[in-house]
């Protein structure tokens, strides 16, 4: 069922000139341009009690009404899939996304993701884009993520993610002792020879992702990553590119880096690690109503933690 929403304003006279969806979007900043072009596309916003049209400008002192409806999302099911919730209230909600669970529906997952199951706990977010979800985390990557509860936080936390406001950051374990921490400011786009997967290419967009020594062992790093930029894999590409690959990563390691002399027990545990070892551990971000600031920070996850044991078993010796 659509839901509507009123809105009106009188067109200050310092937007004078502006194109109208320009002039809208400066007073109704909570909503997205494409929203607002759509809406007046759908003869939802009057100016002066005249059906507006995008192209034209204002003048200052217009009356403007908007009476829009939220139109239900694309026909996603709800599924009872277990959450865990880290915060909630009436704007976002804070989740812990487990490994294995794919974000949203897309070919070859039509059901059984995370959009699904928040569906299924709000049935409101059925008028939120994309059910609320504004980041994105690779179906084998566990860790936080920020959900937006109404089309207005939506927008909000978009832009606020596209501004590089909301700070996000993630444990991994990489193969190769890192001899200290640094950065990696390089371009990453699609693969030209492998379609499905992301590369650094000159063509590509900006990425920088900045990393620190959290442990060494004897052949592999823990980290603690922080990134400026959310492009695609971007931690799984650059650490691959910096020749330390994510320990698990199916498509940018290779097989399993099996280092000569560990321990056999270490050796049996990276064979079958099930992912990459790479863990989204805190986000913090300015609350969209509040603007007071919201830090999270969660522990590892079982299995990453276990690969820790054994990692620190195997850098003492104990076999």
């Amino acid at each position: 069922m659509a839901k509507s929403i009123h809105l009106s304003a009188v067109i200050p006279v310092d937007l004078a000139d502006k194109r109208l969806d320009q002039a809208l979007a400066m007073l109704f900043p909570e909503h997205s341009r494409s929203r607002l072009q759509n809406w007046i596309r759908n003869n939802f916003v009057h100016v002066d009690n005249q059906p507006a049209n995008q192209q034209q400008r204002v003048k200052g002192g217009e009356q403007i009404e908007i009476n829009a409806a939220w139109e239900p999302q694309q026909a996603w099911s709800a599924e009872e899939i277990p959450l865990q919730i880290i915060h909630e209230d009436k704007e976002l909600l804070i989740i812990d996304k487990p490994a294995g669970l794919v974000v949203h529906p897309g070919a070859g997952n039509p059901g059984h993701t995370l959009l699904n199951a928040l569906l299924h706990y709000d049935p409101e977010l059925e008028h939120v884009p994309r059910a609320g979800i504004v980041q994105r985390l690779d179906k084998d990557t566990s860790g936080l993520m920020v959900i937006a509860r109404t089309p207005e936080t939506h927008t909000y936390l978009v832009a606020q993610l596209q501004a590089r406001k909301i700070h996000r950051e993630y444990q991994a374990i990489v193969a190769g002792i890192m001899t200290a921490g640094g950065t990696v400011n390089r371009p990453i786009g699609r693969n030209a020879r492998k379609r499905v997967q992301m590369a650094v290419v000159e063509t590509g967009k900006p990425a920088v992702t900045h990393y620190r020594i959290i442990t060494k062992y004897r052949a592999h790093t823990h980290i603690r990553v922080i990134l400026e930029t959310g492009r695609t894999h971007q931690i799984r590409v650059h650490m691959a590119y910096i020749k330390h690959p994510v320990v698990g990563d199916p498509v940018y390691s290779g097989r399993a880096h099996l280092p000569k002399g560990i321990s056999l027990q270490l050796r049996d545990v990276l064979q079958v690690f099930p992912r990459q070892a790479l863990h989204a551990c805190a986000i913090s971000l300015l609350h969209p109503e509040t603007g007071k600031p919201l830090q999270f920070e969660i522990c590892l996850p079982q299995d990453i933690q276990e690969l820790l044991a054994v990692l620190e078993k195997d850098a003492s010796g104990s076999r």
